[in-house]
């Protein structure tokens, strides 16, 4: 129910712009109805348990008394003994009595330990390679490359490679394979075949943890912490005042920090509701620009940027992508004019690949989504 809760509060604006409101209430009302229900199955059997301990411990005891006393009649037995032997009985009882009440707490704690042994027996997706990484990254390739999802294909032999100072923006429409392509670099999930070479070695023989150290990604959906900018920013690692501006700067975002209360030591609220879609995309960018890596995914990092900040943002980008090599997943082709490869993924395959000159010359679906978008 908690959770069900949380996915509502979490995507609140979804559900009011797609008019949902009346399709979540019965869903949730659905939902808290059967929860109802195994909660009151489970109360009437946990209620049950002491009434009958107590039944079947007075038949019990009215046996033990009918048996002793007909033993005291026929003098098999003297009436102290007898009741020595009641007395022993009825002290044993209150324990017996108390160990029968632990019934309801074992079957809450066994449900409960069942859901977490699952969860920690649950093998990673990923292996760790632990190799160290070398100093600098020269170069990305991917080679022969498919993925699946259980029956379905994601990627289907793609052949891509990127070199330290290339931008490579990966375009085409939803489900064309982007993200997917994106989340095995960042080692999400494992190719179902082929594989991803990084300085000619195989990414999978690296230490996962270095690797996402030089990995620096900036989403659509960005996640703002309930913490100050600064630690927005410099997320995850030790705050140098310095640096977080001149990385807001770049980012385009110093200017409307300042206009905060406590600048860049302003608590911002959770999930970053006390700023707008532009401004929370900017600190993102603001993070991936602080982390310094070698490796940059934008994913849409634009899309919520207005037309002058999107120009500055582009530009800071461009500065910061010499020395880097940068992926750039992109719906909208204004913002990937410099890119110096262009992969076009279309179901799951890379069906043209060169710059926008190259692909507008020798590529017709390039051309066609091209002029839809001016």
């Amino acid at each position: 129910m908690t959770a069900k809760l949380s996915e509502i509060f979490n995507n609140i604006e979804i559900i009011q712009a797609n008019n949902a409101q009346a399709y979540e209430h019965t869903l949730f009302k659905n939902e808290n109805e059967r929860y109802f229900k195994l909660t009151m199955k489970a109360t009437k059997v946990n209620e049950l348990v002491s009434p009958v301990m107590e039944i079947l411990g007075s038949i019990g005891v009215a046996v033990v008394i009918i048996v002793g006393g007909n033993e005291v009649i026929q003098g098999a037995m003297s009436v102290g003994a007898f009741f020595s032997f009641l007395a022993a009985l009825f002290m044993l009882y209150t324990p017996i009595k108390k160990i029968s009440g632990l019934y309801n707490k074992m079957q809450d704690a066994i449900v409960a330990s069942e859901r977490i042994f699952f969860l920690l027996d649950l093998e990673p997706s990923v292996q760790n390679g632990g190799s160290a990484l070398p100093e600098k990254i020269e170069t990305i390739r991917f080679e022969n490359v498919f993925l699946s999802y259980g029956n379905q294909e994601a990627l289907k032999g793609v052949d891509l490679d990127a070199k330290s100072g290339e931008m490579v923006a990966l375009i085409g429409n939803s489900g064309g394979g982007k993200s997917s392509l994106m989340n095995l670099l960042m080692r999400f999930y494992a190719p179902s075949s082929g594989d991803i070479l990084l300085n000619e070695r195989s990414l999978s023989s690296f230490d996962l943890h270095a690797l996402r150290e030089k990995i620096g990604m900036v989403t659509q959906r960005v996640y703002i912490f309930h913490d100050t900018v600064a630690a927005n920013v410099a997320y995850g690692k030790t705050i140098e005042e310095e640096r977080v501006i001149e990385a807001l700067k770049k980012a385009n975002a110093y200017e409307f920090i300042q206009d905060l209360e406590h600048g860049i030591y302003t608590h911002l609220d959770e999930f970053g509701t006390n700023l707008s879609g532009g401004q929370r995309q900017r600190i993102a960018i603001a993070r991936a620009i602080y982390k310094n890596p070698q490796i940059l995914i934008l994913d849409e990092a634009t899309s919520a940027l207005d037309s002058h900040s999107e120009q500055k943002i582009t530009e800071a980008i461009e500065n910061l992508v010499k020395d880097k090599i940068t992926f750039v997943i992109a719906h909208r082709l204004s913002t990937i004019k410099k890119a110096d490869k262009i992969a076009f993924l279309k179901q799951g395959r890379i069906v043209a690949l060169g710059s926008d000159e190259e692909l507008q010359s020798s590529s017709a679906e390039y051309v066609q989504l091209k002029s839809l978008q001016y």
